[in-house]
Formats: structure tokens, C-alpha cells, sequence
């Protein structure tokens, strides 16, 4: 994948992301602080930050409960984590439903 590529995926995944956030009804407030990176804050004053990683092509997500690496999976058409191969959006619903305490569906 070259920068074009992933730069136009990991804008996608994060306007997809912002977008499912809206959506879920939950009570956390998000930004993107910049282009790279969307910071969700929630009632407690934790918060989810998620960031391009352009030089290894990667979308990382920094919560609570660790550091995880997602990469572009081609074949399932997908950002997958490198450690446990879930889906992005499917493991963000878990961590921001562990966060705020409540149910939270990104998908």
C-alpha cells in the first residue's frame, strides 16, 4: 500500500468512526484534535484516542485497557488488530462500552 492509499483509507476509517459515534446515542464527546487524531472523552474524563500511524501504515488506538495496531486488510476489505485480528469498529464498540459503562454499538 502506498501513502495515497493509506492515506484515504485511514480518512475514511476515522470519518466512519466519527460518523458511528454520532449515531450511538452515547454520552461522550469526540474531536479531532487534528487531522491524525480523534480524541473521545468520556463522563469520567477518560478518553479513547485514536491516531494515523503513517509510517507504519496503521490506525492505533490508545483506552484504558491498552495499545492496540489495526492494519488494512485487503482481502476482508477491513482495518484488522495485529495481535488478535478483530475487526476496528467491532473492537472499538467493546472498548468504548467498557469505558462509559454502558452498551455501545459502533457497528
Amino acid at each position: 500500500m502506498n501513502d495515497k492509499e493509506f492515506d484515504a483509507l485511514a480518512d475514511a476509517a476515522l470519518q466512519r468512526i466519527e460518523l458511528a459515534l454520532e449515531r450511538s446515542g452515547a454520552d461522550l464527546d469526540f474531536t479531532m484534535v487534528d487531522e491524525q487524531v480523534l480524541e473521545i472523552e468520556f463522563p469520567d474524563a477518560s478518553k479513547i484516542v485514536i491516531n494515523r500511524h503513517n509510517a507504519a501504515k496503521e490506525i492505533w488506538v490508545a483506552a484504558r485497557s491498552g495499545g492496540f495496531h489495526y492494519q488494512w486488510n485487503s482481502d476482508a476489505g477491513c482495518w484488522r488488530d495485529t495481535r488478535h485480528n478483530q475487526e476496528l469498529l467491532s473492537a472499538l464498540s467493546e472498548l468504548v462500552s467498557e469505558q462509559a459503562g454502558e452498551r455501545v454499538s459502533l457497528s
